[in-house]
């Protein structure tokens, strides 16, 4: 082919080629959505929050999901009887699917009800009946569609029915029926079931009356039937009654659990305790689904305010709307200064707002950043890198946004956790450990050194507040200001608490025996060792952190890095001698963070989360008494002596509360932070007008280098399309000649 043939075929003349390139930019010019939109045209505008995950949730099964990044879409999708109040604190449950809050009634070893007031000594049982509302209606889904002639379309599928299916969407009819009291009841039972291996199971078992021989039982049918616990084997739970949860009617089943545990409720607000329809579990069971990946894991069935009709975890999950939704009513009343934060502006108003969420799968911290600040993501946490960016801190402390963020219209949420990080003491060791006064000032000086407002400002950009006991804000218990303070850690000032000097924990350092850090019997330097998993570079820099904190009083500290499972072991056989760890709220009770340090829940000696294996008599005796306590002054004078105890033998240096920081744009409205409640998405709203206008105002897109690209292109071509027409030219004339 000729030279000139190359460059342009003779169908395809320049200027027509020209023409093209020139009609491709001006659609993109005119299209209505920025040039860098990640999302299709006809999304725009659209009722759609936008959001982000950064790994796929393992488990959607009520019955296994335990993970804070599953439940962001079971809690949605999944309505358990009850819920957290959105607004109230101190956290506070309420009605979800329930007629009313349930009050527990308590019977004796022979079953006989006891009177209000009876000793706890007496109480053998608790028992909960429970009503839930008449009309709810699940989703659509297939596990329900009929026939004309009411039979299950899709309940007796063999495997050769499924080749032409890869996704739920295969099946093509859906139907749906009432929630009923028997399918609360029908959950409960599968936490016991051994395919599952529901991570709850070992703790329900110790309450619910009957659990632990009911996964017997269903263990030894499957055995019996030979199906290998791990395959799919629908078994039709309702042919073997369990007696602490019964149906009692439609809408009223009964809870029996052994002794008094006031804390039961809390445990009636988790996705755990939601209803799972027997039509999906059979739906679920047959042969074939699981090699889809239609399973109760990737697809779940639920009545709550949201279904998840998109689940492609390498890309992008998307909820919509339940159209069988009942709706609720958003709260007419909140906390102090909720009405001035604009967080009740919906009161009275039908819920769910939103009508369509959209997850996209973001495995790095920058990009999703910048989509944000793009307009692209309505709300986002602050990474390190971004922290800069995004937040200044002023000489005293106060947080505020920079100037470019408020000049964007982005607003800042901060909540303290209900969690808390501790470096703990094994009390079990001769050196840490033990009761003695040695032990304790030793504690007490290493408690002292560790700086956790140091820690705090350079590994956490100041996101947290040192602890002063195991209590987190938030919780019953904890006090706030100066009646709050560790004054065996902090002295008051007018500026608020302020850690002892070093000097104070060198003097209890010397009169523990080790003065300048050495065994005053021995002259020999006090080594101490620190077990970690650690192993990355950010670990390295605490670790070196940590031992500057103990080089402060001239103590040599071993960090001995080993992998999980070898550290795990040490903790059970009780051979690390200081170790960090934290914990995060199961429920919003002072008993879920001080069970930490009850005697009987040592790591050691009852396998238990007591990983500091610390025992005091007095504590234990207060802990018994207070866990079954109603919230009250009571209560509050029982736990301000047990913190005192703990803060006297300092089994633990109390280490920090991390603090949130979540940004959201102006158009993303009732953004409360609620610490405890899974369920938040129904209550949020957005103004996607406004989103419109300010993406497209901040991505205007910066045309002149693709001018400046069309015109080089240009320049390039038209010497190559002069030699083209010269050389037509000189054949013509050969020819006419």
């Amino acid at each position: 082919m000729r030279a000139p043939d190359l460059l342009f075929n003779r169908s395809i003349p320049f200027v027509k080629w020209m023409l093209f390139i020139v009609t491709v930019l001006a659609t993109v010019a005119c299209s209505d959505q920025p040039w860098n939109s990640p999302y299709p045209p006809d999304q725009a505008g659209q009722n759609i929050l936008y959001s982000s995950f950064a790994s796929r949730p393992n488990h959607l099964d009520p019955a296994r999901s335990y993970a804070s990044n599953e439940v962001v879409f079971n809690g949605q999708i999944y309505e358990p009887p009850l819920q957290y109040h959105f607004l109230k604190r101190p956290y506070q449950l309420e009605p979800l699917t329930a007629t009313r809050m349930p009050e527990a009634y308590y019977l004796d070893e022979a079953g006989q009800r006891l009177p209000d007031g009876a000793g706890e000594e007496e109480i053998a049982y608790s028992v909960y009946d429970i009503e839930i509302q008449k009309g709810i209606r699940y989703q659509p889904h297939p596990a329900f569609a009929k026939d004309k002639r009411g039979r299950y379309l899709y309940h007796a599928l063999r495997e050769q029915d499924l080749d032409s299916v890869t996704t739920l969407s295969d099946f093509h009819e859906t139907g749906s029926r009432e929630l009923v009291a028997a399918d609360y009841v029908y959950q409960i039972k599968r936490l016991a079931h051994p395919r599952l291996n529901s991570p709850i199971f070992g703790l329900m078992s110790e309450y619910i009356v009957g659990l632990k021989d009911y996964a017997a039982t269903l263990k030894q049918v499957l055995e019996e039937e030979g199906t290998e616990a791990s395959q799919p084997r629908y078994l039709n739970l309702a042919d073997y009654p369990l007696a602490g949860a019964q149906v009692l009617d439609r809408y009223r089943y009964r809870i029996k659990v052994r002794g008094k545990y006031p804390q039961f409720q809390y445990w009636l607000a988790m996705p755990f305790f939601a209803p799972l329809p027997w039509e999906a579990d059979l739906f679920y069971s047959q042969p074939g689904m699981k090699e889809r990946n239609i399973t109760l894991d990737w697809y779940p069935v639920g009545t709550g305010p949201y279904m998840l009709t998109v689940n492609n975890p390498n890309r992008q999950m998307v909820l919509e709307r339940n159209p069988n939704f009942r709706g609720e009513l958003y709260p007419r009343e909140g906390g102090p200064g909720d009405a001035q934060a604009g967080f009740l502006e919906d009161a009275g108003q039908r819920m769910p707002f939103i009508d369509k969420v959209v997850y996209s799968l973001e495995k790095e911290a920058i990009p999703t950043w910048n989509k944000f600040l793009q307009g692209y993501y309505d709300v986002s946490g602050i990474s390190s890198d971004s922290f800069d960016q995004a937040v200044q801190i002023g000489s005293g402390g106060d947080i505020a946004l920079t100037p470019e963020m408020r000049d964007k219209g982005i607003h800042l949420n901060t909540a303290v956790s209900t969690s808390i990080f501790y470096m703990g003491f094994n009390m079990l060791d001769p050196v840490v450990g033990g009761d003695s006064k040695r032990a304790r000032l030793l504690r007490r000086a290493l408690s002292i050194a560790m700086d956790y407002e140091e820690y705090i400002s350079i590994f956490r950009n100041g996101r947290g507040i040192p602890a002063q006991s195991p209590l987190p804000p938030g919780i019953f218990g904890f006090i706030d200001g100066r009646e709050g303070v560790n004054t065996y850690l902090y002295d008051w000032t007018a500026q608020g608490p302020q850690r002892k000097p070093i000097a104070e924990a060198r003097r209890l350092l010397a009169e523990a025996g080790y003065p300048n850090g050495r065994n005053v019997a021995t002259g020999k330097p006090l080594v101490l060792y620190f077990d970690t998993t650690g192993g990355t570079p950010d670990s390295s820099a605490q670790q070196n952190w940590i031992r500057k904190q103990f080089a402060k009083l001239d103590i040599q500290l071993q960090i001995r890095n080993t992998d999980y499972n070898r550290f795990q072991d040490k903790m059970l056989k009780g051979t690390a001698q200081i170790f960090q760890w934290g914990w995060n709220a199961d429920y919003p009770d002072p008993e879920n963070f001080l069970f930490l340090l009850y005697g009987k829940n040592g790591k050691v000696e009852h396998n238990g989360e007591n990983a500091a294996n610390y025992k005091n008599e007095e504590f234990d005796r207060l802990f018994e008494q207070m866990k079954n306590m109603k919230n009250g002054p009571g209560r509050q004078t029982v736990i301000n002596r047990m913190v005192e105890i703990l803060r006297k033998d300092a089994p633990w240096v109390f280490g920090f509360h991390p603090k949130d920081f979540v940004l959201y744009h102006d158009w993303y409205h009732n953004a409360k932070s609620n610490l405890m409640a899974n369920n938040t998405l129904k209550y949020k709203r957005i103004d996607p007008q406004l989103r419109e206008r300010q993406r497209e105002a901040w991505n205007h897109p910066v045309v002149w280098p693709l001018g400046l690209i069309l015109l080089l292109l240009v320049v390039s071509v038209i010497p190559a399309y002069i030699g083209y027409r010269r050389h037509e030219r000189q054949q013509g004339r050969a020819v006419n000649s």
